[in-house]
């Protein structure tokens, strides 16, 4: 089984992912996956940035996607670069601190909460969100 996690970072291409940092009153949006490899896990919404996209337009189409939600993309978070096996991944975090329009409707994740400062660290976080979260914390985002 490692030789075939070898194998396949070393073939796969690096793929860009965004996340949103969904920041409200203090408390930052995290959601549960609720399928895949890495079900149960918690993760700041996003996806995979496609062709001819920025990172900004994929963290609005993702979001629509997952969330029927539409944001405004305020700043730029922090970059993370993290292999998951078999699939080498570069994540970019943006806050969205102005909900256009939505409710925050999970179409894709089974569960969702609202985390301050106090509470960050009580979901069991996938890891390259853990980078994320630690550069939330450097930066006094949430209360």
């Amino acid at each position: 089984m490692l030789v075939n996690r070898l194998f396949c970072r070393r073939d796969m291409k690096t793929i860009n992912v965004v996340a949103a940092v969904i920041v409200h009153d203090g408390k930052v949006f995290a959601t549960q996956r609720g399928y895949g490899e890495f079900a149960g896990g918690w993760e700041f919404p996003g996806g995979k940035v496609e062709v001819g996209e920025t990172p900004e337009q994929a963290l609005v189409r993702e979001i629509c996607e997952e969330l029927e939600t539409t944001v405004s993309v305020d700043s730029f978070v922090y970059q993370v670069e993290y292999d998951y096996p078999c699939v080498p991944s570069r994540p970019w975090g943006a806050t969205c601190r102005s909900i256009v329009e939505g409710h925050l409707h999970l179409l894709e994740h089974s569960a969702a909460k609202w985390l301050g400062a106090a509470n960050l660290r009580s979901v069991d976080w996938l890891p390259a969100d853990i980078e994320v979260v630690n550069a939330l914390e450097a930066k006094g985002v949430l209360s």
